[in-house]
């Protein structure tokens, strides 16, 4: 698709000069939905596997059965164009042919964290609606439990046991303490409680008859997924990702990384496909290239070295920390990692160290990416090659224009140098925010520029910087946490009477949620406590590591919390607060 297709005007990209041999520096996009996409794939690459997990592994043909079988189902249950259907599952085979199922009816992903407390997923399922949601059995109850108001009328239970092999099924059922443990991890005590909203079984929704061939699909312009992503408030807003935007960075992905082998990569998944990057990465991308994609429900460094004996990757996403445990575990338990031909970072800045090391124990690239949830979500990259540069996240992705521009004022641009936010157009970026018309018009200005509330510059070989974050979002483990959400939290505790929470970098990357607060009168403080209390409010990730009893609040003349003040007085000596991207 050209500039002029999308409508955009010609654009300068001098950056292209340094992409790798082999990378476009123009990119014709596919035609067509994510479901011709992985129709295609399913055609071409029939016998070949698609999907592992924990050994046991699924066919294309039989993953394109499933997709059609479980499309029929859901049929059956009423769903149709347009309508969300929500997800609250951790990686798992069955995650994979559910998106797919649901995009073949021409309805729209929901994607949801399965860690999120009930008042979070209150929230994202008032905004959207969904009258189906497809749930990990373990946590079911909790999706029965919503209020009455809550339109979800049917819940599909996924048993994450099933899709093991029988092997390991067996093993799990035998009377061990490390039995028990993993079946606990893995399935719910008891079955979801059936009153109230109708529960069927996973297994029901696949036997039916295949959703005939010729049946429609649904258009490249047509909403595939609503992606949740947090905000400056407390309330995270609902992105609107069409098939086109989401197949335009599939399509960018295959292009920056040059001598991919079409049918013939092993990708882990290892990042939850309910975030934006793990669901392009492992979701659309894998699928895209035929790949092997190896599935685990969460991050366990045994867990993946074991694969890695048997079924060694060639491509692995991931976060820093992920990758220098990796190493680390591999060093110790005399693994090799020779193979993984590519590697691509985000959601924080990206060490050198962790470069280095993961670049001598593989033989392959270690490079740092950049984006946010709204496009979709990679926009730019380091070169998969020797033109990388250290320190920045790299280059716009082609197709790819941004500007940096003075944040108060978005129509004077930035001199080179200069800090100033970096906005970003191309075809991988959003159409708005879920039933938000004014943040909606407040991101996407005329021209098709998004604003990506980030503060970067821009060096003389057009290489990215991150600086700041205008969103005052804070990174932990690749997750974003908004100080709002947390602060509300803070603040429903009957000791709190204000609270101010900030990202402080820790050493290798990431930044620890902390929080001040001001103690009501005559209140007792008590830190684990308040800790406490917020876990039960909000997922892990967001409870603060350290809770810092302060008299007061600095505020601005006009009464805003200065939370910049607040992040200085708190932050450790000698340790500089580097952003690092945001997903």
């Amino acid at each position: 698709m050209s500039r002029a297709s999308k409508g955009f005007p010609d654009f300068h990209r001098p950056w292209t000069r340094h992409y790798a041999d082999g990378v476009p520096q123009d990119l014709k996009l596919p035609k067509g939905s994510l479901v011709d996409m992985v129709e295609e794939s399913v055609s071409r690459y029939g016998s070949k596997p698609a999907l592992q997990f924990f050994g046991a592994t699924t066919s294309y043909r039989d993953m394109g059965e499933q997709i059609r079988r479980a499309a029929a189902g859901l049929k059956r249950l009423g769903v149709g164009p347009g309508d969300r259907v929500a997800l609250v599952l951790p990686n798992a085979p069955q995650h994979v042919v559910a998106f797919y199922a649901v995009l073949r009816l021409g309805a729209v992903v929901v994607e949801h964290n399965p860690l999120y407390t009930d008042r979070e997923l209150r929230h994202q399922f008032e905004d959207h609606g969904a009258t189906v949601a497809i749930v990990w059995d373990k946590v079911a109850d909790r999706i029965q439990s919503l209020p009455a108001d809550i339109p979800v009328r049917t819940i599909v239970s996924v048993d994450l046991i099933s899709a093991m092999p029988r092997t390991t099924r067996l093993l799990l059922k035998l009377p061990l303490p490390a039995a028990r443990r993993s079946r606990s991890a893995l399935a719910p005590d008891k079955k979801p409680r059936s009153a109230g909203r109708r529960v069927l079984e996973w297994k029901e929704l696949l036997d039916n008859r295949p959703l005939p061939r010729r049946s429609p699909h649904p258009r490249a312009e047509d909403l595939a997924a609503i992606q949740y992503t947090s905000g400056t408030t407390a309330a995270p807003k609902g992105a609107m990702l069409t098939h086109a935007n989401l197949m335009a960075n599939a399509a960018q992905g295959r292009a920056w990384i040059p001598g991919i082998r079409m049918g013939k990569e092993t990708v882990y998944g290892v990042l939850p496909m309910f975030h934006a990057y793990g669901l392009t990465l492992s979701l659309t991308f894998a699928m895209s290239i035929g790949a092997k994609l190896v599935l685990f429900p969460k991050f366990d460094v045994d867990m993946v070295l074991k694969a890695a004996k048997k079924t060694p990757p060639t491509f692995l996403p991931a976060v820093p920390p992920i990758y220098d445990r990796i190493v680390a575990g591999a060093q110790e338990q005399g693994i090799s990692l020779k193979g993984v031909r590519f590697a691509i970072s985000g959601a924080m800045n990206l060490p050198a160290a962790t470069v280095d090391a993961w670049e001598k124990a593989t033989g392959g690239y270690l490079i740092e990416g950049y984006g946010l949830t709204e496009t979709s979500p990679v926009a730019l990259g380091n070169p998969m090659g020797p033109t990388r540069k250290a320190g920045t996240v790299g280059v716009p992705f082609p197709l790819t224009d941004i500007k940096v521009v003075d944040p108060e004022d978005p129509t004077k641009e930035r001199h080179r140098g200069e800090a100033g936010e970096l906005l970003i157009r191309g075809p991988q970026v959003f159409q708005g925010y879920w039933n938000k018309p004014a943040e909606t018009r407040a991101a996407l200005l005329d021209g098709g520029w998004f604003r990506t509330g980030d503060i970067v510059s821009v060096d003389d070989d057009d290489f990215v910087t991150i600086r700041d974050r205008i969103k005052e979002l804070i990174i932990t483990g690749g997750f974003n946490v908004s100080p709002s959400e947390v602060e509300e939290a803070l603040k429903r505790h009957p000791a709190v009477a204000e609270a101010a929470v900030v990202g402080l970098t820790r050493t290798g990357g990431g930044e620890d949620v902390v929080a001040a607060v001001v103690a009501r009168p005559n209140a007792e403080f008590d830190a684990d406590e308040l800790r406490s209390f917020v876990r039960a409010e909000l997922a892990a990730y967001k409870v603060p590591r350290r809770i810092v009893q302060i008299p007061d609040l600095p505020r601005s003349l006009i009464g805003k919390v200065l939370r910049r003040h607040v992040k200085e007085s708190l932050q450790p000596k000698g340790t500089g607060h580097e952003a690092g991207p945001t997903t």
